[in-house]
């Protein structure tokens, strides 16, 4: 479904690309997932409606969360550097832009871009800050698309003649897939900037288990109410009953896979009905919602070969706790 909307801004009407998913294939996602055995999962690119994306907002912001502030910090020393190599009149592609904060860092610095595509599955969201970036950089023309970025969308034209793409994808996102379903992602961007085209790309590099674990176990509880959110969206728009007390959030560090996983526990035996199908979860019986691999530079670099990637350069904080990495389509 393709749908435009016009957004009437202070400073200036930005046209909406809508191509959010319709209710009917979230119904079939989420039977889907549930219906695996023996792990039942629900899709990870329904945690963001509008409250888990202000909610994700807040978790950026908590003590154990490091991967936001370090990010921003490599942005705010780099940015300059990673503008410069991306070169002049490039269009920007930000994948899941949520606030699109570290969006801003990259504009300041780069020459003359032909646009900026903000991606993202909250409609609400998206609009929010796409108005903000608008207002921030009025000589930047913004191009927001409501899409699950995990499929191909179409990618508006802006008015400005294109030198290059450069898709953005900051916030160690893409350690959300697993291996195989990462590489078709980086390949669908590799199409997308096509030949000389280039990738500006966040990922979480592995450390101590201790601090991955505090990290989503967060002590205000602010990542288990963004877990718990999504049953309760299931409960809204599939007409589900998923008791949000029956279940409590855990997320566990998997060394030998090197991930977190965030799972939802369910408290005792029970039955919930989700778009008219049940399903049976015994008591410690767990949903997995989400991935988080965390990766070393060059095990990042292999995987992104085989999407068509060479790596550039890399940028990392004095810890090593992140990288950003700039790769071209070959």
């Amino acid at each position: 479904m393709t749908a435009a909307e016009t957004l009437t801004a202070p400073t200036t009407s930005l046209e909406l690309l809508d191509l959010e998913p319709a209710v009917e294939q979230m119904a079939r996602d989420v039977v889907e997932a549930l219906s695996r055995s023996p792990q039942k999962e629900l899709p990870t690119q329904y945690l963001y409606d509008e409250r888990d994306s202000a909610l994700f907002d807040k978790i950026c912001e908590l003590p154990e969360y490091y991967p936001t502030r370090t990010e921003l910090a490599i942005m705010e020393q780099h940015a300059a550097a990673m503008a410069t190599a991306a070169g002049p009149g490039a269009l920007v592609i930000e994948y899941g832009s949520g606030s699109s904060v570290k969006t801003r860092r990259l504009l300041e610095q780069l020459e003359q871009p032909a646009g900026c595509v903000l991606v993202d599955i909250s409609r609400e969201h998206l609009l929010r800050s796409a108005d903000e970036l608008a207002a921030r950089f009025p000589e930047v023309e913004v191009l927001p698309v409501c899409a699950d970025f995990t499929t191909p969308f179409e990618i508006p034209t802006p008015a400005a003649t294109v030198q290059s793409r450069v898709v953005y994808f900051p916030g160690s996102t893409i350690g959300n897939f697993l291996p195989s379903n990462a590489t078709r992602l980086l390949q669908q961007m590799a199409e997308q900037v096509g030949p000389g085209g280039g990738l500006l790309i966040g990922t979480d590099l592995r450390k101590d288990p201790a601090m991955l674990e505090a990290a989503y176990n967060d002590a205000q509880g602010v990542t288990a109410a963004f877990n718990l959110n999504l049953l309760r969206r299931i409960n809204r728009e599939l007409s589900a009953n998923f008791d949000l007390d029956g279940f409590r959030h855990e997320a566990i560090y998997d060394e030998e896979l090197g991930r977190i996983e965030m799972l939802l526990l369910s408290r005792h035996a029970q039955e919930v009905t989700v778009a008219g199908q049940s399903f049976w979860l015994s008591a410690g019986e767990t949903i997995r919602t989400e991935f988080s691999h965390k990766y070393a530079v060059e095990g990042f670099h292999r995987l992104a070969a085989k999407a068509g990637f060479a790596p550039q350069q890399v940028w990392t904080d004095p810890n090593s706790l992140f990288a950003v990495h700039l790769l071209r389509q070959a």
